[in-house]
This record gives structure tokens, sequence and C-alpha cells, in this order.
């Protein structure tokens, strides 16, 4: 019998989802809560899970990287009392089946459970597949595995793929996983970089040109689309491909023939085509700078790379690998890790994501040279500073509440309007500010890890002692995700 959870602190909710689930022969479990909530899940053999989004204790949302990644990965249905174009969103992107608003009808409720049981049922039916070889690909975050899920899919079919994801993401390195997975993999992987490519020789460096085609044309060439026969055929940033070459590569993804520059005949290639962008396709071609046709071959299959800041423990799994490669190339013994070193690569938000890290880090290997051990100081000092900066902006605010402690529930207290736990330092403050720095660079100051602690600490009593204007207001005044906001809550025993 299939098992439903309820994570609803309406009790009337759980009463009819309960009625309709029995006449389906599903049990069913309440949970009021959602720290009761995902104790159940932990415990395994739940199978599909109705979730609401404002809980007594915390955002359902928050939770769904939790839920999914639990034992046995259940299957999730979103029921909130407040439709948000913004949540339905997110909730589509971590795997959820449906997205209700209440009241729902008996219906629409009845038919995502008959909907998400059968999918599973069917799911759990199928023989396990032969393990992925992940090569490049480090992490062990939801997002990761759920990316992980989709490339096994796509590599085991024929189908055109588009990845897309900020810049540094790794996109080549999934393109290059879903290659080495497939049916092809013994076959040549050939990437083009399509902003990189010079609009005046475009179809001759794709399609080949022959000899005398034009001026300069000394002899034949071999084009990247004959190169990648039999193989795969990268195009990197795709949404950069010029317009003029757009129509002609339509053809080739139909027909999977063409004709090089100047020659007589047309040519074959059996290629799987797989594609990248940092640009929203959709856009671009609403706005007639990339064809809807083509997106639409592109596009049979897509996977989205999530950016680093959303990944969870990734990055300390990135950064022991990436160290462990480097020491290899270089012939040093394996260097272990000062756990500052980690406190101080959390504290940015990694815009260039995956491979600024790695910059970064090389940075760090290369000032470190033999010692067997990797500090803060190590990392460029830009690095440090921004970390330093951060922590004193969270410690000002929190200082000044503190010493202002009955003013902290009156309007001063910034919850309401004003903004004084914005912890940006004024001018006479600045000189203090930059003096702080310069000693912590300079060992002066407590490990960073002591203080970032007892700042978090500090500011997150001074939020959550005013109270005013709920979890919604504290989030926007600290700046915070919702997820990250919450983490910290817990972590230091506070609530709000």
């Amino acid at each position: 019998m299939s098992k439903l959870l309820v994570i609803d602190d309406d009790l009337g909710v759980y009463g009819t989802i309960n009625s309709l689930a029995a006449r389906m022969s599903v049990e069913t479990v309440w949970a009021p809560t959602l720290a009761e909530g995902l104790a159940r899940v932990a415990a395994g053999g739940v199978d599909l899970v109705f979730l609401d989004v404002r809980l007594p204790d915390g955002n359902g949302l928050t939770a769904l990287p939790r839920i999914k990644g639990a034992s046995g990965n259940p299957e999730v249905v979103i029921l909130t009392g407040v439709g948000d174009p913004e949540g339905a969103e997110l909730a589509m992107q971590n795997g959820v089946w449906d997205y209700l608003v209440k009241p729902a009808s008996v219906r629409a409720i009845t038919f995502s459970i008959n909907r998400a049981l059968q999918y599973r049922r069917e799911k759990t039916a199928q023989p396990l597949p032969v393990a992925l070889a992940r090569d490049a690909i480090v992490g062990a975050s939801p997002q990761v595995a759920r990316c992980l899920d989709l490339v096994a899919q796509a590599a085991r079919s024929k189908a055109g793929v588009l990845l897309t994801g900020d810049t540094g993401t790794g996109k080549e390195v999934f393109a290059r996983t879903i290659h080495r997975n497939s049916p092809r993999a013994a076959g040549p992987f050939v990437t083009v970089d399509c902003a990189a490519l010079p609009e005046a020789l475009v179809e001759s460096i794709l399609f080949g040109h022959a000899r005398g085609a034009f001026t300069g044309a000394e002899s034949s060439r071999v084009g990247l689309v004959k190169q990648a026969d039999g193989g795969t055929l990268f195009l990197d940033e795709v949404g950069e491909l010029p317009m003029t070459v757009q129509k002609s590569f339509l053809r080739v993804l139909q027909e999977r023939s063409f004709r090089p520059v100047g020659a007589a005949k047309e040519e074959q290639s059996d290629f799987r085509l797989i594609a990248a962008t940092n640009r929203d396709l959709e856009d671009f071609a609403s706005q007639g700078k990339f064809r809807s046709d083509l997106l639409f071959r592109v596009k049979t299959a897509a996977i989205h790379l999530p950016p680093l800041r959303e990944r969870g423990g990734d990055l300390k799994l990135l950064a022991m690998d990436r160290i462990t490669r480097l020491c290899e190339e270089y012939g040093l013994p394996t260097k272990g890790f000062d756990p500052a070193f980690f406190d101080v690569l959390s504290t940015h938000d990694w815009p260039g994501n995956v491979r600024e890290l790695f910059n970064v880090l090389e940075r760090a290997f290369v000032a470190a040279g033999r010692e067997p051990t990797l500090y803060p100081m190590h990392l460029p000092a830009e690095l440090r500073a921004r970390a330093a900066t951060r922590g004193l902006r969270l410690a000002k605010p929190a200082e000044s509440a503190e010493q202002a402690e009955p003013g902290i529930a009156g309007d001063a207290a910034g919850l309401s309007g004003a903004a004084p736990l914005s912890g940006i330092p004024d001018a006479a403050e600045a000189g203090q500010l930059s003096s702080s720095i310069e000693a912590m660079l300079a060992g002066a100051a407590p490990p960073f890890k002591d203080f970032k602690q007892a700042t978090e600490a500090a500011y997150l009593r001074a939020l959550t002692a005013a109270g005013r204007g709920g979890a919604e207001r504290m989030i926007e005044i600290s700046g915070l995700s919702r997820s990250h906001f919450y983490a910290l809550l817990k972590k230091h025993g506070l609530s709000v």
C-alpha cells in the first residue's frame, strides 16, 4: 500500500485528503508542522507528500531539497492557500508534481494523487540503470543529483540536449559526461565555440570547404560537422550563432547532410547534438535573435545547471577534489585544510561559479607551495577582505541593537521601515572598519570561524528580538534567502 504524508497545519485539509486517499487504498499520515513532517520523511516509507507552504515553523518551499533528497525520493505536491508565481516556478524546478491553490477541487487533488503514484509505480518497476560515469562532475547536493538523473536520461536517448546555466557552471563538463555515457562514447566529441566564430568564415569552419573555394583556400578542409561524424557535436554558446548560419544549420539537423563551401556534392554526418548557453533563448526567439524552429530542434531535452551558490555543501567537495587533482598534477603530497579556509570560501557568492572557484583554489595552491596545509592566508587578499567586511557589517548593527535593547521593539529598530540593521557603515565608521580589516588580515583578530559564529549569532538575536513584520520582513532586511535564513536560525538555536 502506498503511503501519503500530508504536511499541513489545517486539520480540515488533512481530513479531505485522507478521505479521498482512503477510496484509492492509499494510507495517509498527518504532520501539522514542518519539523514533524521532515522527521516522518527521514524515517522512510513515504511515497507522496502533500506540502503546505506557510507552516507554523517555517516555509515549506525551503524544505523541498531535503524532502526530495530523502530516502525513497518521495514525490511532492504543493498545496497552498496563497498563489505565488515565483513559488510555483521554484517548486517546479525542484521536481514537484503539482502546485495547487486552496481551496483545490476534489477532482484536482484526486488527479494529482493518482498521477504521482502511477508514475512512482512505473518508475520503481523499471530495472536499475547502469551506474553513471560522472567523470569530473563533483557534488552531492539534491540540485546536482537531479541534474545527474537528467544526464542519465539524455545519455540513453538520441535526442538533442540543451544545457543552460550561468557562466562557469560546468556546461561542457556535463556535455562530455552525456557523451561518455552514450552509445557514441567511442566516437569523437567536437566542440564549437559559437561566440568565437568569425562571421565571414563560419560556414567554412562548420561545413568545411573545397580547394579554391575562396581566396586563400589552397587546400580542402573538413568542417567540424563532418569531424563529429559518429560522435557528438557540442555547440557552446549556441545563442551567439549568427542568424545567417542558423537556417543552414537547421537543415543540417533535419537532414544530417550539408554541402562544404565551394563543393559540388553534399556530404553526410551522423552526429548527436548537444548545445549550451547562458542566454534565455526563448527571449532571444521572441526578439527575432534566434530562430524558434531551430530552438525546438536544439531543446528536445533540457538540463538547467544551478549556480554554485545554490549547491549547498558542494563547495567543500569541489574544493577538496580540485586541490587533490592539483597535488597529483604537480607531484605533491595531498594537502590538508584548516577549517577556517572553508569558512572564508563560504562567505563569497561566486558569481563566476565553479570556474571562479577553481581559479581561486589554484592561486591558493600556488601560494601554499610545499606547505602541507591550506590556510585562509593562502587565499587571495581581496577574498579575505570581502569576508572580513561582511562579518563586520553584520557585527556593527548587532552591537548597536544590544546596546539599545529597549529601542529594538520600537520603530527605531528598523523592522517597520527604517534600516539601522542594514549594517552599512557611515563615513565616521569607515576608518574604524578599514583598521579592523587590516588587523584581521594581519592575524590580530580571533580565528575567522569564531568571529563569524559570534557575529552571526549577535545579528540574528537582534533581528529576531524585535520580531516586528514577521519572518518575511526579517528576510527582506537581512538580504538572505529563505533557506539560508532558516538554516542560520536552526544553527544558532533561534526561532521567529
